[in-house]
C-alpha cells in the first residue's frame, strides 16, 4: 500500500478537509487506515461519512464500532440511516441516498475531496454489469480513479489494488473490520458477477484488474477526444436550439449519434434516465428519413419535430395524440374519442368517415398537426393547408396544435374529425370496409 499512501501524499494539501465513506468493512477501514497515517503531518479534518441500509441485524453494531473508531483518531463522525427504501432496485436506490449523504456533507464542511474505497475488483464488476446492460462509452469505462467538480474532487485511491491486497493489509496491520454478508447474496446483481466471473477472469490473469483499469483509461481518452470533435461540429449543425439536417446528415453516423445524445441531455437534464436505446434509434431515423414532416412522442411529454430540414424539440401541454395507430376505440381525451363501427345511416357528417381500404396505405395513424400539413378536401379538384381550413373552420387557435388528424401510413391526410374530410372519404351509397365515428360527450 506504499504506493496509495504516496499518491495521496502527494495530491493532498495541508488544511485540506475530507469526507470519506466508512462502511466498517475492509475497504473503507483500510483507506481510513491509510488517511489517518498523514492526518497529523498535513493537518487533515477528516469526516467519516456512515450510512446504515437498514437492511440488516448487524447494522447498528457497525455504526456504534465506525463512530468510535473515528472519535478515538479525532475525526469527526456522521451518519444516515436509510429508513424506508421506495424503489424495487435496492442497488441503484442504496446508491442515490448514499451520494446525496456524501453531497450534504461537502456543502457543510465545505470539504475538498471525497474518497471512497472502490478497488480494482470493484472497477471489473462494474464494467462487465454495464457491458451486460449497455450503456455509453462512459458508462463502459466504469468509473475514474479521480473525477473533478466544481468545488471538490472524487478520489478512489485504491483503484490499482485487489480484494485480495485489501485482506492482506488489514490482516498485516491488525485492522478490524466487519464483513456485509449481503455482498454474497446472489439476489444483488454485483454479488453473482462477483461469485461466478471474477473468479475466472482471475484465474485467467491474476493482474486482470490491471487490464480492466487500462480500459477504462483507454475509453476515457477517447471520449474526451470526442467531445471536443463533438462540440466542434455542434457549433456547425447547431442554429438557435435547432438543428440543421442538412448539415447533420453528412456527418459520420457516430458523431450524429452524439449530437442527438447532448440535445437529449440538455433537454431532459436530471431526467435523462427516462430516455432508452430505442429512442435515439427513431430518432436517427426521424433524421434520416425523406419525409419533410414528422413528429416523434417522448417522454415526459416531449416531442420532437422534424420540419422540413430542422429538427427540434417541443413541448406537448394536454396534447391528445402523437403519431399514434388508429384503433377499434381511440381515446383522445376525456371528452372525445374516435371509434370504429360496423354500421352507420347518417348520410352526411364531418363526424362520420367512410373508407375504402383499396385507396389507403394502412394502418391508419392519429397525430397532431405538423407545419405544411395539406388535404385534398372532399368535393373540390384541389388542396388546402390544414392551418387555412382550421382559420376558415373557426378553431381557436390554442386548439389547432393539439387538434387530431387522421392520417394513412404514407402521411396522406384522410380526415379532420368534426371539421373537414378528404377526397378518401366514400358516400353511404358508394363501396367502403372502414367506418369510423368521431364522438364529443355532452360535457364538452
Amino acid at each position: 500500500m506504499n504506493e496509495v499512501l504516496d499518491y495521496l501524499a502527494n495530491k493532498l494539501n495541508k488544511n485540506n478537509t475530507i469526507v470519506i465513506g466508512v462502511s466498517g468493512g475492509p475497504d473503507s477501514m483500510c483507506l481510513l487506515f491509510l488517511l489517518l497515517k498523514l492526518k497529523n503531518k498535513l493537518n487533515l479534518k477528516i469526516i467519516c461519512a456512515h450510512i446504515n441500509h437498514n437492511v440488516r441485524f448487524e447494522s447498528d453494531e457497525e455504526a456504534d464500532f465506525v463512530e468510535k473508531y473515528a472519535k478515538n483518531n479525532n475525526c469527526i463522525f456522521e451518519y444516515f440511516k436509510i429508513e424506508d427504501y421506495k424503489q424495487e432496485n435496492f442497488e441503484s436506490y442504496a446508491r442515490k441516498k448514499r451520494y446525496e449523504f456524501y453531497n450534504n456533507l461537502i456543502k457543510k464542511y465545505q470539504a475538498n475531496f471525497l474518497m471512497t474505497a472502490h478497488h480494482g475488483d470493484d472497477l471489473i464488476e462494474t464494467i462487465l454489469m454495464r457491458l451486460v446492460r449497455s450503456s455509453n462509452l462512459n458508462g463502459y469505462a466504469g468509473f475514474k480513479k479521480e473525477t473533478k467538480y466544481k468545488t471538490y474532487e472524487l478520489l478512489r485511491p485504491l483503484i490499482n489494488k485487489t480484494k485480495e491486497d485489501i485482506l492482506r493489509y488489514n490482516n498485516e496491520n491488525n485492522l478490524k473490520y466487519y464483513i456485509d454478508k449481503t455482498n454474497k447474496d446472489e439476489k444483488y446483481t454485483r454479488a453473482r458477477y462477483r461469485k461466478k466471473f471474477l473468479p475466472l477472469l482471475k484465474k485467467e490473469n491474476k493482474n486482470v484488474h490491471q487490464k480492466f483499469l487500462k480500459f477504462s483509461e483507454d475509453l476515457y481518452q477517447i471520449e474526451q477526444f470526442l467531445e471536443k470533435e463533438t462540440e466542434k461540429v455542434l457549433t456547425k449543425v447547431l442554429e438557435f436550439d435547432k438543428v440543421n439536417l442538412h448539415k447533420f446528415n453528412k456527418l459520420d453516423l457516430l458523431l450524429q449519434k452524439r449530437i442527438v445524445e447532448y440535445l437529449l441531455k440538455k433537454e431532459y437534464q436530471n431526467e435523462i434516465n427516462s430516455i432508452q436505446e430505442e429512442h435515439l434509434k427513431q430518432i436517427l431515423q426521424i433524421c434520416h428519413n425523406k419525409k419533410a414532416n414528422s413528429q416523434l412522442n417522448l417522454p415526459k411529454k416531449k416531442v420532437l419535430v422534424k420540419s422540413y430540414n430542422y429538427l427540434y424539440f417541443k413541448k406537448i401541454e394536454n396534447a391528445s395524440m402523437i403519431n399514434c395507430i388508429l384503433e377499434n376505440y381511440t381515446k383522445i381525451n376525456k371528452n372525445e374519442e374516435i371509434i370504429k363501427v360496423s354500421t352507420c345511416d347518417i348520410i352526411r357528417s364531418n363526424f362520420i368517415l367512410r373508407l375504402n381500404s383499396k385507396e389507403l396505405a394502412l394502418p391508419l395513424h392519429i397525430r397532431n398537426r405538423l407545419p405544411g400539413d395539406y388535404m385534398e378536401i372532399k368535393n373540390l379538384n384541389g388542396k388546402q393547408k390544414l392551418k387555412d381550413i382550421f382559420i376558415n373552420e373557426k378553431i381557436p387557435l390554442e386548439k389547432r396544435d393539439n387538434y387530431p388528424i387522421i392520417v394513412d401510413n404514407n402521411d396522406r391526410v384522410l380526415w379532420i374529425p368534426g371539421v373537414k374530410k378528404s377526397k378518401f372519404d366514400k358516400n353511404i351509397n358508394d363501396f367502403y370496409d372502414i367506418i369510423y365515428k368521431y364522438v364529443i360527450s355532452e360535457e364538452n
